[in-house]
This record gives C-alpha cells, structure tokens and sequence, in this order.
C-alpha cells in the first residue's frame, strides 16, 4: 500500500548547495539552496529567489560559485541559509567562513567547502526564479581527492531532507557500478 503526500517539494537526495557571490564593493557573500543540481552539460540549475541579496550580487556580476556543503561545514552552511545578508551586514564574519578569491570567476571560494564549482550567469527568470550558469571550472582540495579525483567519502557531502527539516550525510560506500550492474537484465 501506498500513501499519498500531494504535490510537494520532495525528492532524494537534495543537494545542500552554498551560493558565493561578491557584492558591487567586493563584498563576500553566501546562501544555501537546496533546489539546485546539474542542469545539463557543463551547466549548473539553481531555484533562487530574487529578493536574495547573493541574487542581487550574481545579477550585477553575473558569475558565482556553488560548493556542495560537507558534514564538517554543516554550522556555517545551515548559518547562511537562515541569515539574510539584506539584515546582517556582516553575515560572512559572523559565519566563521574564510574567503579566497576564484581564479576563473569574479566570486569566492571559501575555504570550508572543499568542492567549488566556479560559474557565470546563463540566465535568469525573475517569475520562475530559475537560474542557470555555466561551469567555467571545478576546483577541488587537494584533502578530498584519491588518485587525482573527486572522493565523494573523503568529501563527505550532505543533504537536506525536506520531510523532517534535517540534514544527512551522503552514504559514500558505493552500492553499484554505474552504467553496468543494470547489464544483467540485458
């Protein structure tokens, strides 16, 4: 048996997105989103609303960074998702967050998410709120890689469950090989 929940803004997993922008005097700033993934090649999809000030800043800049957040940044992450830097001016210091500046994009990496994705803006529809950016580059640091590579265990990404309002560690022991235990069915 089934239960019916409506139509409602759930799925699984979702992304606990941190969104970097740098305001017209240079001023870091940072959101969370959770309604945000890959939008298609090389592109990022974000559901942002306009009232944002990091909106605000990508508008004017038209380049940003997304990091997904980590269990060991889940303080800050969720701290700059319930503050509003159109009220707390100094939102980023109070965060605890340390900010370097992008070498691709005219926005912040910040240094306690590990995985940065640094883009420009593609477009943005103020009705829908939808956002998309290109992925000009992805740094990494060196603590999250195996081999040369992205290591989702030694990143220790997060999720946000929308049901109880909690974050969660992303599960990083693989549970199949993509594009191939499907083979046996064939």
């Amino acid at each position: 048996m089934r239960t019916d929940f409506g139509a409602k803004e759930i799925l699984f997993p979702m992304p606990v997105l941190i969104i970097g922008t740098y305001d017209e005097k240079g001023k870091a700033d940072a959101m969370n989103a959770a309604w945000g993934g890959i939008g298609d090649t090389k592109e990022v999809f974000l559901c942002l609303d306009a009232s944002h000030k990091t909106v605000k800043n990508l508008l004017k800049t038209k380049e940003f960074t997304v990091s997904p957040a980590t269990l060991a940044s889940v303080i800050p992450a969720d701290y700059v998702g319930i503050e509003s830097s159109n009220k707390v001016e100094n939102k980023i210091e109070k965060s605890g967050l340390h900010v370097e500046k992008s070498k691709n994009v005219n926005a912040p990496v910040f240094a306690e998410f590990p995985v940065t994705l640094e883009c420009r803006l593609k477009s943005y529809d103020e009705k829908t709120s939808h956002l998309f950016g290109e992925i000009v580059n992805i740094t990494a640091d060196e603590t999250v890689l195996t081999d040369g590579k992205i290591d989702i265990a030694k990143l220790k990404p997060i999720t946000y469950n929308p049901v109880s309002h909690t974050y969660h560690l992303v599960n990083a022991e693989p549970s199949a090989a993509a594009f191939s235990c499907g083979s046996v069915l064939k």
